[in-house]
């Protein structure tokens, strides 16, 4: 089983190993010598450093408090999510999981071993609650893989306290700047241990690395290669879907550990890249395209049994709360709460299931291999201003159509239906004016807030349609148990008002729309 945690710390450069005097810091009243910790950690990547390009590290760790294995996740500077699960021989599957959509078919080995020197210190407030932990860490890195080479070097890291006050750690850097210290170049050790080892194999001439580093660490090296700015349609469209295969491989974990939100995120990702090859037509090849698209099709409507419950069980719930206590006939809150949780509990499992599947990871090497060779036409070297705006206007022009459509039908299943396919090219439009944004700027930006408007008023209809489905579902059974069938009634009515609501608000809507779009 693996635990999860927040970890905030800060590390310095330490030119002579010692550590300066915190006295005066405020809020620290005492400093507790816990002794010196020997640990020993393997650190496994693939042989290309797949986890080392996105900044994440895996070890196998013993001696210290919580040997065991650690997954770090980056949140923002000097702040991380680690993930712990116990020692083991092998990697334990939870943790091969969060790393998957990095490392899909590829190989973990040890890449570099740590052996660190710990000397430990908590600091303590006046009523000995720990405030944070400083060490003084003599660290020894040896490359396992290519010509190997070592390094050597001495760090003060300060971690907060769990529950901590961030604000303790700025009090503590202004004592040790004072001191003469400053911040490590490095984000983690592994990071200068790759740099360190990597320049240590490859110049042979070099001198040996000092036990202790100088006080002017060299500059660390780039794991990845910049990607250019914009210039053509083609670099604008390209760019855009670099984005989001970016966001699946990075939601990926936050979806497998259920985080709030990550779901829908990866879905919306997922109809990114699925949009942008149906609107960007001119520019990519749809022979390469449109079988993407397919699985790309699939992998959003497998993410849509979860997000989609999720979504309805909090409207439904709400309503309900909603309604005085008069008007709840029977055990309603009860069958919807059993309802809503025995769905997504399943969702969760099939969503889990399809992120594990062949054809899940097999769609991520694919849109690799699309960014690494992409399929441009001849457009796609063209002016963005001329090419990437016709596309946004005729999907524009899609949505003028379907909504007039819409408009025209009496109300009932047609019309839901019209009106739900006008929601999804309202979409789509949206997020071709979101790719085409850097390159058309204003206008872009105008109809990307005119089509959230307009997506939102016709997602608020879209999910009353549902909510009844699923309300005259639930009526039935509760029926056949036995129960009153009146308040799911009464909450079909509300829904129904809802959706007459947004079907009269649909014109002017529209013609607000119409009105603050320059395409």
């Amino acid at each position: 089983m693996a635990d999860t945690k927040r970890e905030v710390e800060r590390k310095y450069e330490s030119g002579d190993g010692g550590l300066p005097d915190l006295t005066g810091v405020p809020g620290l009243e005492s400093i507790v010598d816990r002794g010196v910790a020997h640990l020993d950690a393997l650190y496994y990547d693939t042989a290309d450093e797949r986890l080392a390009a996105s900044s994440l590290t895996l070890r196998k760790r013993t001696g210290g408090s919580d040997a065991g294995w650690h997954l770090k996740f980056p949140v923002a500077p000097g702040v991380r999510d680690e993930v712990h699960a116990p020692l083991s021989d092998t990697l334990p599957e939870s943790l091969a999981r969060l790393v998957r959509s990095r490392v899909r078919h590829a190989e973990l080995s040890p890449v570099v071993r740590l052996r660190s020197d710990r000397d430990l210190r908590h600091l303590l407030d006046g009523a000995g609650r720990l405030l944070a932990e400083i060490s003084v860490d003599t660290v020894h890195a040896e490359r396992l893989t290519g010509e190997g080479g070592t390094a050597r070097w001495t760090e003060i890291e300060v971690e907060l306290a769990d529950d901590g006050d961030p604000a303790f750690l700025d009090k503590v850097d202004k004592k040790l700047r004072k001191a003469g210290l400053r911040p490590s170049d490095s984000p983690s050790k592994l990071a200068r241990a790759l740099a360190e080892t990597e320049s240590a194999a490859t110049t042979p001439q070099a001198a040996p690395a000092p036990a202790v580093a100088p006080a002017a660490a060299p500059k660390r090296k780039r794991r990845s290669r910049p990607v250019g700015k914009p210039v053509t349609a083609g670099d604008h469209v390209l760019a855009y879907i670099r984005a989001q295969r970016d966001a699946l491989v990075e939601l990926d974990p936050a979806v497998r550990q259920g985080v709030p939100d990550s779901v829908h995120r990866m879905r919306v990702a997922t109809r990114r890249l699925r949009s942008t090859f149906r609107s960007f037509r001119s520019v990519l090849d749809r022979k390469s395209t449109d079988p993407i698209g397919v699985d790309l099709k699939w992998l959003a409507a497998e993410l849509g049994l979860e997000r989609d419950q999720e979504v309805l069980a909090g409207r439904l719930l709400s309503a309900l709360d909603e309604l005085p206590d008069t008007l709840v006939h029977g055990p309603v809150h009860h069958r919807l709460t059993t309802w809503a949780e025995a769905g997504h509990s399943r969702a969760h499992s099939e969503v889990t299931a399809v992120l594990d599947s062949r054809r899940y990871l097999t769609l991520l090497d694919t849109l690799d291999t699309l960014l690494a060779d992409p399929p441009l036409r001849k457009k796609a070297a063209g002016d963005p201003d001329k090419v990437l705006a016709k596309a946004v206007s005729k999907d524009l022009a899609k949505v003028s159509a379907l909504v007039s459509r819409a408009r025209d039908l009496p109300p009932g299943h047609d019309r839901d239906v019209a009106l739900h396919e006008a929601r999804k090219k309202t979409k789509r439009t949206r997020y071709a004016a979101e790719a085409a944004g850097p390159a058309l700027k204003a206008p872009a930006k105008d109809l990307v807030k005119s089509m959230k408007e307009l997506q939102s008023l016709l997602g608020d209809h879209q999910d009353s349609v549902m909510a009844r489905r699923t309300l005259r579902e639930l009526s039935a059974v509760a029926h056949a148990a036995g129960e009153s069938a009146f308040t799911y009634g009464l909450l079909h009515g509300h829904e129904e008002r809802r959706a007459e609501i947004v079907e009269a608000a649909l014109p002017e809507t529209w013609t607000s729309v119409r009105k603050s779009t320059d395409f």
